[in-house]
């Protein structure tokens, strides 16, 4: 009796009700919170259902991200996935699929969105000042402030290349979940900042692009960009590598795997080990809130900045830009873009900004990779 007694109080103290805090209970309701939005509400159900999972994995069993152990006992599965983002691996990866799958033309046939695309960076270096206020150094605020740009790939990049490896965790979840939100955060803004006859403004359809145009982008952008910082060339390379994939035309197959199985492997590695860092231990603390808090303000400030530099070339151009393509230059493509098409349509049915919208969107990926290249400039990071 006592053998059945012993076996039977060993496998229930092996089960995770023994071990389970308030804390984890709470990051097992985020996850399923989180759940719930990406497959009810499908708000970037690709991004958050792998995240989600990986938060609810990590607060039941913490071993599946444990480290290797001192005695060479091996780590858990998340931790090995983890070590691809902190090296920088599958955020890499993930501007090489973006790159092959996103048209670059409307960004080539109005060059001006550029011009949005870097103002609505203006959230990330308001974002960077305020986390100095509240106590961050320099390189933590520099990585918690690269959230404003709504670019998670680039936030788990400058995190690790910035040393800030305790912070990867909040950092990637609160870009990841802004990206997931785009389309509940940003419309109140961009209704406060524009008035419903700017909302309503039709653009004049872009100009063709040539095949020469498509091909040349890509090759011309590396060279400028990562002459000047050379250490964007891990995203900005990939991302026009990919680009260039997709409009050479020779390389179906290369394009096709980039964009299709190679990104969705890599989504799911990174989803589940971003949200595997998401213990209660780790997660539940005063840092993890000011990251929270310092990322949405400054995603709300990018918004903001672009949709009032927006306004700035409606009036300079006397009426033919719309406002609202202002608010895409934050780089969470397309969705982005698509709340810009959603917000004038509810304005006007017949109003399609949707490929007027992905020139800042695109501007938007290529502006917070420079900013992350000119923090790391600042700091001598290589």
């Amino acid at each position: 009796m006592s053998y059945i007694a012993d076996t039977l109080n060993n496998l229930i103290h092996q089960t995770a009700f023994f071990n389970i805090t308030g804390g984890n209970v709470i990051m097992i309701v985020v996850a399923c919170i989180f759940l719930y939005l990406a497959i009810a509400k499908q708000y970037e159900p690709l991004l958050l259902t792998p995240i989600a999972f990986g938060m609810l994995l990590v607060n039941i069993y913490p071993d599946i991200i444990a480290p290797i152990g001192a005695d060479g006992t091996p780590g858990g599965l998340l931790y090995y996935f983890y070590l691809l983002d902190e090296w920088a691996i599958l955020p890499s990866l993930i501007f090489l699929g973006v790159g092959a799958m996103t048209d670059f033309g409307p960004l080539i046939a109005n060059p001006k969105s550029f011009l949005l695309g870097a103002a609505a960076q203006f959230g990330i270096f308001a974002a960077y000042f305020g986390a100095i206020f509240l106590g961050f150094n320099d390189k933590a605020a520099a990585a918690v402030s690269i959230i404003g740009g709504a670019d998670g790939p680039t936030s788990i990049f400058l995190a690790g290349k910035l040393g800030q490896t305790g912070l990867l965790g909040p950092i990637a979840v609160a870009a990841y979940s802004y990206m997931s939100l785009v389309p509940i955060i940003q419309p109140p803004i961009m209704k406060l900042f524009t008035t419903e006859k700017e909302r309503q403004i039709k653009m004049a359809q872009l100009r063709p692009v040539s095949k020469l145009e498509k091909i040349l982008f890509p090759i011309i952008v590396t060279i400028v960009v990562c002459l000047i910082l050379p250490t964007t060339a891990p995203l900005v390379g990939m991302l026009m590598l990919g680009n260039l994939f997709r409009e050479s035309g020779v390389v179906r197959q290369l394009q096709e795997t980039a964009s299709n199985a190679l990104m969705y492997i890599v989504v799911i590695l990174l989803g589940t080990s971003v949200g595997a860092t998401t213990s209660a231990e780790a997660f539940l603390n005063w840092d993890t809130i000011k990251i929270v808090v310092l990322g949405l303000i400054a995603f709300m400030f990018g918004t903001a900045a672009g949709v009032l530099f927006g306004k700035l070339m409606c009036v300079l151009t006397k009426g033919k830009v719309n406002p609202l393509i202002g608010s895409a230059g934050v780089s969470a493509v397309p969705m982005a873009a698509r709340v810009s098409q959603k917000v004038g349509a509810e304005a006007d049915p017949t109003n399609f900004l949707l490929m007027h919208a992905m020139g800042p969107n695109v501007a938007g990926v290529i502006g917070t990779a420079v900013a992350a290249g000119t923090f790391m400039a600042i700091f001598g990071v290589f």
